[in-house]
């Protein structure tokens, strides 16, 4: 319908697209003592999600986030009370912007969420055991314009991870150092 106004228009798809029913950015699993998972959450990861991109000039929020804005005809959660979402500036969810209005939050989680495991105690007390800031939004892609290839747009939506890399100090470099009221601080230059 946008492209028949002369909006210019186009689909996303997202792999590995988080649904982060709670808005707190990430993707939260519980298990108890025994490993056993808890079903605390709505939160989930599909292997998909599919939505629009619109060109949209933004009055109400700043020329500063015009251009590509996320609509979402397909949204599994209410927005103001109704199965909606968007039009979430593209340049927001890239800079982190989850303050915005239009679902801002809600998409900025789709493609970069963490997916955290939370070994739980008692309903007081929990404790984080693992999390995965590389999963969600792995690659983001819609259509070349004239043929069926593929155009990555992953780094319109977010930055590049940090890049993990293995470093080892033997034991015997540092042993005599430790005490119980002092810690290593090891920085990578």
């Amino acid at each position: 319908v946008l492209r028949c106004l002369g909006i210019p228009t186009r689909v996303i798809t997202n792999f590995n697209s988080a649904h982060d029913s709670n808005l707190n950015l990430s993707i939260d699993k519980y298990i108890d003592m025994s490993g056993k998972t808890l079903h605390l959450t709505e939160d989930s990861v599909w292997n998909f999600h599919v939505w629009n991109e619109s060109w949209f000039t933004r009055r109400d929020l700043g020329s500063f986030y015009d251009g590509w804005q996320v609509l979402d005809a397909t949204p599994q959660e209410k927005s103001k009370g109704i199965y909606q979402c968007g039009p979430a500036s593209l340049r927001a969810i890239k800079e982190g912007d989850v303050n915005l209005d239009y679902d801002s939050p809600f998409v900025f989680a789709a493609v970069n969420a963490d997916c955290v495991t939370w070994l739980r105690y008692s309903k007081k007390r929990k404790e984080r055991i693992y999390s995965n800031t590389r999963k969600i939004g792995k690659r983001i892609s819609t259509k070349a314009v004239g043929n069926n290839s593929r155009v990555d747009v992953t780094a319109n939506y977010k930055y590049p991870e940090v890049k993990e890399f293995l470093f080892g100090i033997p034991y015997s470099k540092y042993k005599n150092s430790l005490m119980d009221d002092r810690k290593i601080l090891v920085t990578a230059v």
